[in-house]
Parts: structure tokens; sequence; C-alpha cells
């Protein structure tokens, strides 16, 4: 039987911990709560879930995920995020994978968002596959400007688990548009950095694609409202991604 390690990083995670921690408590051997020095009651909610909690200044998603690995007893880790939830279905498949040969392998699962209270099953956003179990001796997290990549050996076996990862992401439109605003500042910064070249052409045909792919080719509308709002946000994403850049290079003079 393997043992499983299920790792969490926080910060200022009060409205959320407690179900993420619900959720892994029957399936994990270890949980580690690695808290960027949160200001609200996270440590409180870990504590009564006798997690290890552990506080450790912020490095950025990747270093701040795999420091949270050094910490584990067991080499199978469990990455989850403080929004995130196990479904029964989901908990059942990696009770199975603790049964198994892990070696050489890495396993992945679909991720459903809840948006303001609504799950999404269209737009680009269902079936979002994740890797998120791993034997932490051959797989780490890699820094990027927006987003962490996991990085493992090239000829492991991807295994596919049935259940979601539920993600509550975004509890109003508001929080979703500052979130995506904070993203494409990153993105710029990226862009600006790696010599990206960009026009104002680009930005809105790649905004109009942006919105055209994921509301109606990726059947966006069947999520009604919030369809239409997310398929919305995303293109002006996209456009706001470039316009930044396009900024950054003028105020260099490039």
């Amino acid at each position: 039987m393997n043992q499983l390690t299920a790792v969490v990083i926080t910060f200022n995670e009060e409205r959320n911990i407690a179900r993420c921690l619900q959720s892994i408590h029957t399936i994990a051997d270890e949980v580690v709560v690695v808290d960027s020095l949160s200001t609200d009651r996270t440590r409180e909610i870990c504590e009564q879930f006798g997690v290890r909690f552990v506080s450790h200044p912020w490095e950025g998603y990747a270093m701040q995920k795999n420091y949270a690995h050094t910490l584990a007893s067991h080499d199978l880790i469990l990455s989850m995020d403080a929004d995130e939830a196990l479904s029964e279905e989901l908990i059942a498949s990696i009770a199975e994978v603790k049964k198994q040969n892990v070696e050489h392998k890495v396993f992945s699962m679909n991720r459903l968002m809840n948006y303001c209270g609504t799950w999404i099953h269209h737009g680009g956003w269902y079936p979002e596959t994740k890797i998120r179990i791993f034997d932490r001796r051959y797989a780490e997290w890699e820094n990027l400007k927006v987003h962490e990549v996991l990085k493992y050996p090239a000829d492991f076996e991807v295994v596919h688990l049935k259940g979601d990862i539920l993600h509550y992401s975004y509890y109003t439109v508001e929080e979703h548009q500052r979130q995506f605003d904070k993203f494409a500042t990153l993105w710029a910064e990226g862009a600006y950095e790696r010599g990206k070249k960009v026009t104002m052409f680009g930005a809105y045909t790649h905004a109009f694609w942006r919105f055209v792919r994921d509301y109606i080719l990726k059947a966006g509308f069947l999520d009604g409202r919030y369809g239409w709002i997310i398929a919305r946000i995303n293109a002006d994403n996209v456009l706001q991604k470039y316009k930044k850049t396009i900024a950054l290079c003028k105020e260099n003079n490039e």
C-alpha cells in the first residue's frame, strides 16, 4: 500500500481551506500545509484538522510547492490548491492508486470549475486536465510568470483518473476580472522579457478568435449568462495582455 502526502499552499484562505481539507483527510496519510504568513483564520482552521502547518514566506507558486514537497513524509504527493476539493468519485480513484504500482507514472484528473455558484461544463473550462499525483523524487514544479508547470521524465506514463477536482474559482464576476487583470500584467512582463513582438492588429485578432472559440466552438453559450461573461472576460484578457506588452515596449523605446 502506497502512503500518500497531500500538499496544500495557502495565503488567507479561510473561506476555502476547510472544504479542501475535509475532502482529502480520508484519503491522505498526511497533510502538509505551507502557509505564506496568512493574517486571517487559515492557521486556526488548519489546526482543527490536525495537519502539519508550516509558515514560509512567499517565494512564488513553484518554489512554494517544491518546498512543501521537502516536508512530506511520503514520496507520493497529491498536490492541491486551497480553493479545490476532491469529488467522491475521485477519492475512490485515488484509493485505488494507493494499491497500485506507481513507479514511472504520474496521475492526471479533470478539474471542474464552480463560477459564482454555478458549475461550468463548456467554453474550454471543462475538462481541464491536471496532473496532481506524482513521485516527488522524479517531479517538481517549474516556475513561470503566470502558471507553474509540473516537470517529470518524458518516459513516465500519464494515468488518467475518474472523478473531478472541484475548483471553487470565483465567487463574483468582479473577482474574476481582478484576477485576470493581474494575470494580464504578469503575462505581459513575461512576454516582454522573452522579446515577444506583438501588434494591435494581433491583439484584436487574437481577442476576437478567443471569444469565438470559447463561446461558440467550445459551446460556452450552453452555460448561459455565465458562459457569455466568461467568454467576454477571456477575450478581454487576451486584448489586455497584448496591450500591456506593447506599452512595455514603448516605455523602453523598443
